[in-house]
């Protein structure tokens, strides 16, 4: 029994999705919340508080685990690494009580249909639904299978996508109830409490510009995203209704199943639909960050009892109207105006699911904010041992309870520098402001410290290494299975008509908005090789009737042509899954039909009838691609139809066969000509770079050899794998590329070659492997475990579809990579997420695809951002270190003067925490990047043994310093344990110290503040401050030296000359206000040749040993360190073994293991 409760405790949400989750029952205990109130009641809110910061102890604590049936409170967790706990209160709804949509029966809706999941969950004859609400999307529960489940029904609310702006005082309250700002307030009401009134009052003005600043932003950002979304929740549709006929009726009340009319007007879509007739042209623009017009065509009606999108395959978005996307354009068909379903409403949709990426962005796994608090922990637990240390001296010299437990919280709140994750900010918000200068904007500030790590980046090719456009280079027909002389563009004749011409005068998606031919690139460079003109908008007249068609006709300086013009009358339009498009056309004035298809040449040739196509087509293929040209292969064939045909029922799989093939069309691809000297920098600074691309594979080569991201002497390795067929298993094989120079090398001979020159990185290797998307999909499916291996040394990966791309950065992660994608953002929107920094080349000022955004369209904007990355990185260390080490020396020199009952004074104090260590942290990360990228990365983790090492020595050369100090000033003739003036005299160089006697006689009168001791530890405490920051703030390999950081070299200059004033000047007005005593100028000598010497060791620990790179290498390499990162520890692996890489060899696969998952919001076009 008890099994099965435990069973029934428990589901998992959104299996296998991104936002996957762990469900726990709850149920709300009488006893042990009465219990609950009374700890918040005796611990004055405290308990309350720790349960808002962990709601798993809330819900432990309150409540007893059920079964989800039974549950009044749900616990989500998230199934990633951070296991993040929500807590969910569950809640009915009453469906007697809701108007019904429009259109919907009037009698038993709600029963209509006995499979629905809203049927299987209403409670009869109650008519009510339990559900949670999760990150915007409602979970009603199925009574028939147990568990919750997505709905897009009734229960689904209003279709809108509702971004509350958040009021100022729930954003003020979340931030003030932040841990740092607890621990914050509870330290300064002791501060204040002990008459440290100046500093205190400076850290609450700075605290509340903090905060005011931050709820600001925040309430900035949700005005911003309200007015975004509020526009596209009230727009007019006109709605086809069972009873009523057509209604004009506002967006908000859709719902899933309604059918609305697209009248041609221009339109932003409020929901997800399916167009069911006519066509459509649609701006994808919001989605994609690409304005380029999709033609959009109806769903075809078939027989098959299979669902339609798995009926359309991975082509189905060519049917779907996307939320937040623009009709610019819609055609009717013959049966009447363009028409389209509802299929999802809400945040259900693709606009809702961007603004719920929005509202809930994936948190950040970097080790840096981890490790800053764990040193937090660290200085807690210091803090708590000076704590026991106080309450034994002070009890021991029978003071006060009161002043016991104050001394003791003080020494325990000195230890812990409140300001850590302020000045972490500081540095961020820098660097960010010195990327929008250098155009390159960024919406998730935290990852610019993550791109300090990238040590591998991935580029798309089309518009990122290359030119955007293409230039149109040749056409090579052929004719009579045999190529003919090539056409090269720009010639002085034009192009001949004939079929080639026709083809690429209309097989196109091309369209004229605002007297402007607009469209695809490829498409619109394809169309004016022709020198033909298209017409705005035409009706074209065909036996079955007026069809609405797009016309081209020839151009003044066309060739002469025997037609009129041609009707496009229907498109099949192009998808990167099945790499073409074609078009049903007809010439102006005939009966006869054609269909001109246009796509990647391997695709279009296996379409075609195999007498047509060239017995050297590979040969002549190769010969181009080879060459960095991409290719297009035209066909055609003249389609025999019945005179009543509709051409927009027709049926894709039947017309797209038995071709002629028509010739390949030549186009040139430019590399950028920033391309090479940023890719040479990044190989010089050991950062790999990856090419991933939907085009041709030998193209995608000869541009990686081109832009030199594969060496001309390497050799490049074709990965071929094919998918099981029959009884044959799934298959692998490994040849060389024509291009590698020693092809005829024996395999023994490549692998022993590409042995000796694999490093670490990867650099210099002498291999490189190559595959498409097809190929990616199998090894990811059949042959899991050789992935690894092949990912250490692949480069090149063509005909990538979009989700693959996605999948690819995530398995280079999983070899510990820190991955960079770089993209034009339009179908790389996924694998620009998942990266650690996705940058994405667009003219816009932030793109929802990507976390940064670079307003120069090439890739330089990479090594920039590694280089502030690394910048902001070491800036944010030095930053903890310093922090960590200023309230280390203020805790050491409280610690030695607890020991004589004494203390800093108010305004001791307050020069080291304001005057010094306040402005060290606003200014210290000023310093800009250095402009070199160095060939090793800056330790990534805080916790790592140079970083804690420096912290260490530092602290020790510290006590030893400020313990010699406080020992040797009590050993000076002139030394008084007790005195009562400042001013400076003769006498105090010859003054005999005071008796034992006398000094415990008059201890009761003695000062906390007054004596030798705190007079000599503040300028050895306050002077170190001064150089811990110069030593901390290193300039190269990742920055620019300090002198360059001119804000930051002034203060300290300042800084320090403030404190050799105050500790050398002979003035009683300084010694009165400072609280000092006077003491001999010898004295003062030896105090600043301590703190030479620690300068002296300090600067030479850090710069010359801890910063030694090569002392480090040494001797990683004596005590036999092991990297960690799974990348590395492949690397070792395969240098060990003889027989890789594979060549001209062939593997097969035991059994299909696991299936790479394409998330389909991704799939767009190269």
């Amino acid at each position: 029994m008890e099994e099965k409760i435990w069973k029934d405790h428990y589901v998992l949400l959104n299996k296998d999705e991104e936002n996957e989750l762990e469900a726990f029952g709850y149920k709300t205990q009488g006893c042990r919340r009465a219990l609950c109130i009374t700890g918040y009641i005796l611990s004055c809110g405290v308990l309350l508080l720790l349960f808002y910061w962990k709601p798993e102890w809330d819900v432990w604590a309150n409540c007893v685990p059920c079964s989800l049936e039974e549950a009044d409170v749900i616990l989500l967790r998230t199934t990633d690494e951070f296991q993040k706990y929500t807590r969910k209160k569950v809640t009915w709804i009453d469906l007697s009580t809701l108007a019904l949509p429009v259109g919907s029966y009037s009698e038993c809706p709600l029963i209509a249909d006995k499979d629905s999941v809203i049927n299987r969950a209403i409670m009869k004859p109650q008519l009510k639904v339990r559900c949670i609400q999760v990150q915007k999307i409602r979970y009603v529960w199925d009574l028939s299978v147990k568990e919750f489940r997505k709905v897009g029904q009734l229960v689904c609310g209003p279709n809108a996508i509702e971004v509350e702006i958040r009021p100022i005082w729930k954003l003020l309250f979340k931030e003030i109830l932040n841990p740092f700002y607890v621990f914050q307030a509870f330290t300064l009401t002791l501060w204040l409490s002990q008459g440290y009134i100046e500093y205190s009052v400076a850290i609450i003005v700075l605290s509340v510009i903090s905060v005011g600043l931050t709820v600001y932003d925040l309430r900035q950002q949700s005005t911003k995203l309200h007015d975004l979304v509020e526009e596209h929740n009230k727009v007019q549709v006109t709605v086809c209704t069972k009873n009523e006929g057509f209604k004009e009726l506002e967006s908000r009340y859709l719902v899933p199943g309604d059918v609305f009319l697209l009248d041609g007007k221009k339109l932003s879509l409020p929901c997800d639909a399916v167009l069911i007739d006519g066509s459509c042209i649609v701006n994808e623009g919001m989605l994609t960050g690409e304005s380029i017009p999709v033609m959009k065509t109806l769903l075809p009606l078939t027989e098959s009892l299979e669902p339609w999108k798995a009926h359309s395959m991975e082509d189905y978005r060519r049917h779907v109207l996307f939320c937040g996307t623009e009709v610019i354009q819609a055609k009717s068909s013959g049966r009447g105006p363009a028409r389209a379903v509802v299929l999802q409403t809400g945040f259900n949709t693709a606009k809702g699911d961007l603004v719920r990426s929005i509202l809930y962005p994936k948190p950040l796994n970097f080790q840096l904010y981890r490790d800053a608090f764990k040193f937090i922990v660290g200085l807690s637990a210091i803090g708590v041992l000076g704590l026991i240390y106080t309450v034994c001296v002070f009890t021991y010299h029978k003071k006060p309870v009161a002043d016991v437990v104050a001394m003791a919280l003080l020494l325990l709140t000195v230890a812990v520098p409140p300001a850590i994750p302020a000045a972490l900010t500081t540095g961020i918000v820098y660097a960010q402001r010195r990327l929008k200068k250098k155009k390159i904007f960024c919406i998730t500030p935290q990852r610019i410290n993550i791109c300090g790590q990238i040590n591998l980046v991935c580029f798309d090719k089309t518009g990122t290494l290359t030119e955007d456009g293409l230039d149109l280079w040749g056409i090579l027909p052929s004719e009579g299975s045999r190529f003919q002389k090539i056409h090269k563009f720009p010639s002085s004749s034009p192009l001949p008509w004939g079929p080639v011409c026709g083809a690429m005068a209309s097989c196109h998606s091309l369209v004229v908005l605002d007297k402007k031919v607009q469209g695809d690139p490829l498409d619109l460079k394809m169309f004016e090789g022709t020198h033909w003109e298209i017409e705005e908008s035409s009706t074209a007249r065909n036996t079955a009737g007026a069809i609405a068609a797009c016309i081209v006709r020839p151009g003044p300086n066309a060739s002469s042509a025997p037609v009129e013009g041609i009707a496009i009358l229907h498109q099949f339009p192009f998808s990167s899954g099945l790499q073409r498009m074609s078009v049903v056309s007809q010439k102006i004035g005939e009966e006869q039909y054609d269909l001109y298809m246009k796509g990647a040449p391997e695709t279009v040739s296996s379409f075609c009838r195999q007498e047509t196509v060239p017995s050297d087509f590979l040969e002549e293929l190769k010969t181009y691609t080879s060459q960095g040209f991409r290719v297009i292969a035209l066909a055609h064939k003249v389609l025999s139809l019945p005179e009543d045909v509709d051409v927009g029922d027709l049926e894709r799989e039947e017309v797209e066969s038995g071709l002629e093939f028509l010739g390949l069309l030549v186009m040139e691809n430019r590399l950028k000509p920033e391309t090479k000297p940023v890719l040479r920098e990044l190989a010089a600074a050991r950062i790999r770079s990856i090419m991933v691309t939907g085009d041709n594979l030998q193209t995608a080569v000869t541009v990686a050899r081109n832009a030199h991201m594969i060496h001309e002497d390497s050799k490049v390795i074709i990965v071929e794998a094919s998918e099981p067929e029959g009884s044959a298993p799934a298959s692998i094989a490994w040849r060389l590329a024509e291009g590698s120079k020693t092809s005829a090398a024996a395999p023994n001979e490549v692998c022993a070659h590409a042995q000796e020159k694999i490093t670490l990185e990867g650099e210099g290797c002498h291999y490189h492997f190559a595959m498409n998307g097809k190929s990616y999909q199998v090894l990811v499916k059949h042959f899991y475990s050789l992935l690894p291996k092949i990912l250490l040394n692949a480069t090149v990966f063509a005909r990538m579809s979009p989700g693959q791309k996605s999948s690819l950065v995530e398995e280079l992660q999983k070899l510990n990579y820190y991955v960079g994608m770089c993209g034009d953002g339009a179908n790389d929107c996924g694998a620009l997420k998942v990266a650690h920094a996705g940058i994405s080349l667009s003219e816009q000022e932030a793109s929802v695809a990507s976390p940064f955004t670079s307003q120069i369209p090439n890739i330089q904007c990479v090594p920039e951002l590694i280089r502030e990355g690394r910048a902001a990185l070491v800036a944010s260390f030095a930053v903890v270190k310093y922090l960590t080490l200023y309230g280390l020396i203020q805790f050491v020199g409280t610690a030695l003067l607890f020991w004589q009952l004494q203390i800093f004074g108010n305004y001791q104090y307050l020069m080291q925490d304001v005057v010094i260590t306040l402005l060290v942290c606003l200014t210290m990360s000023l310093t800009e990047a250095y402009p070199k990228l160095a060939p090793y990365r800056p330790p990534g983790q805080l916790i790592s043994p140079p970083l804690l090492l420096s912290v260490v020595l530092n602290v020790c050369f510290t006590i030893a310093m400020q313990t010699c100090g406080f020992l040797l000033v009590k050993q000076q003739p002139w030394y008084v344990a007790l005195a009562s003036w400042r001013h400076c005299s003769l006498r105090n160089h010859t003054l005999l110290p005071t008796g034992p006697g006398e000094n415990s006689t008059s201890s009761s009168a003695q000062s906390t503040v007054l004596s030798y001791e705190d007079t000599t530890l503040w300028p050895l405490s306050s002077i170190n401050c001064i150089i811990v920051a110069f030593v901390f703030s290193k300039g190269k390999p990742f920055r620019k030296p300090i002198y360059t950081n001119y804000v930051f070299s002034a203060i300290l200059t300042l800084q320090l000359a403030v404190c050799l004033f105050l500790f050398l000047a002979d003035m009683d007005a300084v010694y009165s206000g400072m609280q000092f005593l006077c003491t001999p100028v010898i004295w003062r000598v030896y105090v600043l040749l301590m703190l030479l010497v620690t300068f002296c060791v300090s600067f030479f620990t850090e710069d010359v040993l801890l910063q030694n790179k090569h002392l480090w290498m040494l001797i990683k390499t004596c005590v036999g360190y092991q990297s960690k990162s799974q990348y590395r520890k492949w690397q070792q692996m395969l240098q060990r073994d003889p027989n890789w890489p594979p060549v001209n060899t062939k593997d097969f696969a035991a059994r299909s293991t696991a299936e790479v998952y394409i998330n389909p919001s991704y799939e767009h076009r190269d």
